[in-house]
């Protein structure tokens, strides 16, 4: 499937809390996504069948019916759009249903200006609208394009590895007991690691590798820090050891990265 395809926004509504649907089926005249921030729902589109909740988005084409019943209070965005091209009839197939985006944090914050800009109507909240939605939808194809990387496989993020995610993001740069953060979600290491797997494509313990390599190749491309410095700031005892992580996974040692061109 191609992935240059350009949402243009029609129109966005934000439901906070949101009991049960009015309707449990309804038909639109636009493609329609709902975009789950909080909560659970289930779906029928088409084949297409499930149950959706935060990193999830669920999109209907249109005059097709939409089949739906919440089962947890629920906060979500509501979008209708078009697209730029028209997909073709087997590009709208795997465009319909359930699609997910893994990258917690970034679509967090499209979510929190989503809010802000709710109520707002205006030529320029609109276009602000636009770009974020835009945003989205463009982060769900880098993650559907290069599923090697991100770990992408379908898998709903519940709500404990969600907490995981949040906590290790917060926390990666120094100690974590990964026991106790697996206690304290009431779960065994062995479930927090193969739930967390099944939804990120990754241990927790590489989630918190790659937060912190990324954050060492910030370091060494824009400043002057010592490795052991770098090492310190992103979680590792010593220069040495963050050298042999980095070598593994980035393929290069520190000083070679940070004799990259800069820009």
């Amino acid at each position: 499937m191609r992935s240059d395809f350009s949402i243009r926004l029609v129109t966005h509504l934000h439901w906070i809390k949101k009991e049960t649907f009015a309707l449990d089926r309804d038909i639109y005249s636009y493609w329609t996504m709902f975009a789950v921030e909080e909560g659970r729902f289930t779906y029928r589109i088409e084949e297409q069948e499930g149950e959706a909740g935060f990193g999830s988005l669920v999109v209907c084409p249109p005059n097709t019916w939409f089949h739906r019943r919440t089962l947890e209070p629920l906060t979500f965005h509501f979008i209708h759009f078009t697209w730029d091209s028209e997909p073709s009839l087997e590009e709208r197939r795997s465009l319909t249903g359930k699609l997910m985006i893994t990258d917690i944090e970034r679509l967090f914050s499209d979510y929190r200006y989503l809010r802000l800009l709710a109520l707002e109507q205006d030529e320029t909240a609109l276009e602000r609208k636009q770009h974020l939605v835009s945003d989205i939808w463009r982060l769900y194809e880098l993650e559907r394009n290069v599923p090697k990387e991100i770990g992408l496989n379908g898998m709903t993020t519940d709500i404990e590895i969600r907490k995981a995610a949040q906590f290790i993001t917060a926390n990666a740069f120094g100690p974590i007991d990964m026991k106790g953060l697996a206690f304290s979600l009431q779960l065994t290491p062995v479930q927090l690691t193969r739930r967390f797997r099944a939804a990120y494509g990754m241990t927790p313990s590489d989630y918190t590798t790659r937060l912190r390599l990324d954050k060492a190749s910030k370091l060494l491309l824009e400043t002057e820090l010592s490795i052991d410095k770098i090492a310190q700031l992103c979680g590792y005892e010593n220069g040495f050891y963050l050298s042999r992580i980095f070598r593994n996974k980035r393929g290069m040692p520190p000083s070679q990265y940070r004799s990259m061109p800069r820009v």
